[in-house]
């Protein structure tokens, strides 16, 4: 039998709530980067290999050499998206769609490369009132939604609710709900031209939300599911120069 290579994962954070807000720090003591990679470790096990990088690492944690070793990358940022480089998203958007998978996470609906892939500001409602979450899988044969109960409770939680100005999704895994009677299309997947994208809404920095085990899971899936693509691309086979101009 032939040897698989593990799915190449890098997790991207900014690394700055942690360093500044101690109620961050001590839900998340080796920074929300580090666990959201434990948690991919611990539900894909062999299956991935991951690494973490940060906004403040040299060339903002993902050189070229970084990003050509990613068949996956996880994205989460809330307060310094304008520190991103637009070279940087230049970058990170030509390898997605060349084939590398991305996963957005949380206030990452606001990065500088999401917004660049979905063409629309990204906007949404919002409140941070300790609130408790329900996400509901509306697709329960999506290779995300794998092992995952419906709904996923989540007791302390940020809302994001709807409008939420995106494209229409090309599927709609989760939604959520919430105490206040909001909804919000909270699992969503996109193709950009070879990649795959996944957006997952549950998150919020205020909260232990990236330790909750069936939040961990998603995550798991969703980076090895846009992965897919980088692992099987094949050269195009684009006609000869001058195939066009015939014969006589």
């Amino acid at each position: 039998m032939a040897e698989v290579n593990p799915v190449r994962v890098t997790v991207w954070g900014e690394g700055r709530h942690e360093k500044r807000d101690a109620n961050v720090a001590a839900h998340y003591p080796d920074g929300m980067h580090a666990t959201i990679a434990a948690g991919i470790r611990e539900h894909a096990g062999g299956s991935v290999s991951v690494r973490c990088a940060t906004l403040d690492d040299p060339e903002q944690g993902l050189p070229d050499s970084v990003l050509a070793a990613t068949d996956a990358l996880v994205w989460w940022g809330h307060i310094a998206h304008d520190e991103v480089s637009d070279e940087l998203v230049d970058r990170v958007q030509q390898q997605v769609l060349a084939g590398m998978g991305l996963v957005v996470l949380h206030s990452g609906h606001w990065s500088k490369i999401f917004k660049r892939l979905m063409g629309t500001s990204c906007a949404l409602r919002w409140r941070n009132g300790d609130d408790r979450e329900l996400v509901w899988t509306v697709d329960p044969t999506h290779p995300v939604a794998a092992g995952v109960p419906s709904p996923i409770v989540i007791p302390a939680q940020e809302m994001y609710g709807e409008f939420f100005d995106i494209p229409a999704p090309d599927e709609l895994v989760f939604v959520s709900s919430f105490s206040g009677g909001e909804v919000f299309r909270s699992g969503c997947a996109f193709r950009r031209g070879r990649g795959r994208i996944f957006y997952f809404s549950p998150g919020d920095q205020d909260y232990p939300v990236y330790h909750h085990p069936d939040v961990r899971r998603v995550i798991a899936n969703a980076a090895v599911w846009t992965a897919a693509p980088a692992l099987s691309v094949t050269p195009i086979a684009y006609a000869p120069a001058g195939w066009f101009e015939g014969s006589s």
